[in-house]
């Protein structure tokens, strides 16, 4: 069994306040779940404006699975418009 954790680092430009925030956070949350079987969560950075962490998690029995199922939400983060992708990392445990 291979867990697969992704950490994404997202800039929100469009964002004035935590409610706008929380808007593009949970839309893009929602997005990522509805497509790919994964585990979303909100991990750092919850007090800044335009700021946003996100932690992707996949289980899978095979690496080459859950590395191809990350990158596929690496990419789906990239094409979104509300949100800038400033850095993200992959780690397997």
């Amino acid at each position: 069994m291979f867990v697969a954790l992704l950490t994404l680092e997202l800039h929100i430009p469009g964002s004035g306040s935590l409610k706008d925030r929380r808007r593009v956070v949970k839309g893009m949350k929602d997005r990522i779940r509805s497509r790919f079987n994964v585990s979303v969560a909100e991990v750092g950075e919850t007090e800044l404006w335009q700021r946003a962490t996100l932690g992707i998690a996949c289980v899978s029995n095979d690496r080459a699975h859950a590395s191809e199922v990350l990158d596929k939400v690496v990419d789906l983060v990239r094409s979104n418009t509300s949100a800038g992708l400033i850095d993200y990392g992959v780690e397997f445990l």
